[in-house]
């Protein structure tokens, strides 16, 4: 009971003789976080009038956190332990060693990251493609850049290698160009599969999922051994549904192919081969639902 009473004495004593430091420090955190306050407004107001984009909107604030904490630990702790002078040498040493002892993968990322903010080859709310996979972007810190797949998985990576690898932004908004790829054999009239192909793209067009202008179109691709590989191009601005929009259109094309009696499998090369090496028999399957659309002809 003693002690608590001599420790509360102490404290008592302590507050008395620091009275005004602790005014001081309170005043001081007070117009710190007002200040904060209104910066942070002022660029949120920026932000919705256009004047900013997000992505340097959210790294405006986080470096306004850390200039305003950083200010309270300085004015708290020049106040209550040492002077300023001292204050910055242990900062000078404290950020010498730090930095000496960290590690090169974590200044790598960290410059990388002011890379990528400055740069903005993509912006937070961007549809990316990175990695195999379809994600939007939430976040870009100064070590890592945080997304959130599909899947609805936030995934953090860091921000060397976003530098490292080749990234498709599909923005928010933006048109971009779609294809898919069908083969026909080459009995069937290049006429016909255009059209055919062009027919599918109305029905997508007629439920919104393709765009009207730019019109779409076909081209022939490639020549294969077997079949002729004709690719349907068309455009789309819906990007938060692109994976579902790619899906419809491979699901229309193969219904209107089935429905024009257009086979689009691709045939393969057989080779049978005997007990001898003089032996050997080589077969090409056929395609039949193409024999029989050219006989009905």
């Amino acid at each position: 009971m003693v002690n608590f009473e001599n420790f509360c004495s102490s404290v008592v004593k302590w507050v008395l003789e620091k009275s005004d430091k602790i005014v001081v420090s309170v005043v001081a955190i007070i117009i710190i976080f007002i200040v904060y306050r209104l910066l942070s407004r002022q660029i949120i107001r920026w932000k919705q009038d256009q004047k900013l984009e997000e992505n340097i909107a959210f790294t405006l604030k986080r470096i306004m956190q850390w200039v305003a904490v950083l200010a309270i630990v300085i004015i708290v702790t020049s106040l209550f332990v040492i002077d300023i002078g001292v204050i910055g040498g242990l900062l000078t040493l404290a950020g010498g060693t730090i930095i000496g002892f960290a590690s090169m993968n974590t200044l790598g990322n960290a410059i990388a990251g002011i890379i990528v903010m400055t740069n903005r080859p993509f912006k937070i709310g961007d549809r990316i493609f990175f990695n195999g996979q379809f994600s939007d972007v939430i976040a870009i810190d100064l070590i890592y850049t945080r997304m959130k797949t599909l899947d609805n998985t936030l995934v953090s990576v860091p921000n060397q290698e976003l530098l490292k690898s080749g990234i498709e932004n599909y923005g928010k908004k933006a048109v971009v160009r779609r294809n898919c790829s069908i083969t026909a054999g080459y009995d069937v009239a290049s006429e016909f599969v255009e059209s055919t192909l062009l027919e599918a793209s109305k029905k997508l067009i007629e439920k919104q999922l393709v765009l009207k202008e730019p019109s779409p179109y076909v081209w022939i691709t490639n020549f294969g051994n077997f079949a002729v590989e004709y690719t349907l191009y068309l455009h789309i601005n819906k990007i938060n549904i692109l994976p579902k929009i790619d899906a419809a259109i491979k699901r229309t094309v193969l219904d209107t192919c089935k429905q024009n009696r257009i086979d689009i499998s691709t045939p393969s090369l057989i080779q049978r081969v005997g007990n001898s090496c003089d032996d050997i028999e080589t077969t090409v399957t056929k395609k039949i639902a193409g024999e029989k659309n050219n006989n009905e002809r």
